[in-house]
């Protein structure tokens, strides 16, 4: 028995929305903005994904996080909605990865492209608004005890959103010196071992 394909999203949204899609990201795969890797899906272009790293400075500036833009049918004219596809500890993005931002909200404007909605949600990771909180918690560390709140993001960053290779390559070689240390007990052990069997037959 085959399995039925699920239809796409972008079979709901118009040909001309499509083909625009479609060039903005490519223009932005070719130009990206700073710190934003666009990742396209030649099948589903309104399947809108991209690398976000940390901004130098912040607590989240050692991560690589990928989010995503849902588009509604009537995109533009509807703001889409973002989604924090890694975890991230932030006072506007609620546990689900929900991202909450006026700009796609009650500031839309159908005339802003994806590449400017991405590096708003960018500029989020820099200057939160606890005033628009999806997260409690975050928020009042974020005004009461920001560094709390810096260290409580950073643990989360480390955790989720380190840097591809960065975390595996620092592991490595700490694994590398551990095993080096070991290593260099065992021969001056040995070496010990040899020098009292030459003493006793003297």
């Amino acid at each position: 028995m085959s399995k039925r394909k699920m239809p796409s999203q972008d079979q709901n949204v118009s040909p001309q929305v499509l083909a625009s899609i479609a060039k903005e990201l490519r223009k932005l795969v070719n130009k990206p903005p700073e710190g934003i890797s666009v990742i396209v899906n030649e099948e589903d272009m309104t399947d809108v994904q991209a690398q976000i790293s940390g901004p130098q400075g912040t607590p989240y500036e050692s991560g690589s996080f990928r989010v995503k833009l849902v588009l509604s049918a009537d995109f533009p004219q509807s703001p889409p909605r973002g989604v924090f596809i890694t975890k991230i500890y932030h006072p506007n993005v609620d546990t689900r990865g929900n991202i909450c931002v006026n700009t796609l909200k009650k500031d839309w404007d159908a005339s802003l492209g994806i590449g400017h909605i991405l590096q708003v949600i960018r500029c989020l990771l820099i200057v939160p608004f606890p005033e628009s909180a999806l997260n409690e918690e975050a928020s009042k560390l974020f005004l009461e005890s920001y560094d709390e709140y810096a260290k409580r993001a950073r643990l989360m960053t480390s955790i989720h959103a380190a840097s591809s290779g960065g975390g595996g390559t620092a592991k490595a070689e700490e694994a590398k010196r551990t095993s080096g240390s070991k290593s260099k007990k065992h021969k001056s052990k040995k070496k010990s071992k040899e020098r009292k069997r030459q003493l006793k037959r003297l």
